[in-house]
């Protein structure tokens, strides 16, 4: 499991307006931590886009191995056990990664 990966999660049980259910979530920490750590930190994914400035926006292909044009929730981040994550549908382009990161950033900053 590496940073920038796609995998389809499970992250029920939840509570209150956590995003639930079975949903592809994409890898943010970085590769020493998700080698070493039995949780790694996602941000899931819908296909119902809601265009939040910050988010970026999947379209789908071969590379992200995804089914339906996605928008990667950053404001819902999360540390979650490997177990949850089931299989591999792709990855996501550095860029993307960063404009996360940049986003995350911003999250945070205000």
């Amino acid at each position: 499991m590496k940073q920038c990966d796609i995998y389809e999660m499970y992250f029920d049980p939840v509570k209150g307006s956590e995003q639930s259910g079975r949903r592809p979530a994409v890898i943010i920490s970085g590769n020493a931590a998700n080698d070493n750590l039995n949780t790694v930190i996602v941000c899931p994914l819908t296909s119902k886009i809601k265009n939040y400035r910050g988010n970026v926006i999947l379209k789908p292909n071969a590379t992200n191995g995804l089914t339906d044009k996605s928008e990667i929730m950053t404001i819902h981040i999360r540390s979650v056990a490997k177990e949850r994550l089931k299989n591999k549908l792709g990855v996501v382009s550095s860029g993307d990664l960063e404009q996360i990161k940049e986003t995350l950033g911003k999250i945070l900053k205000y």
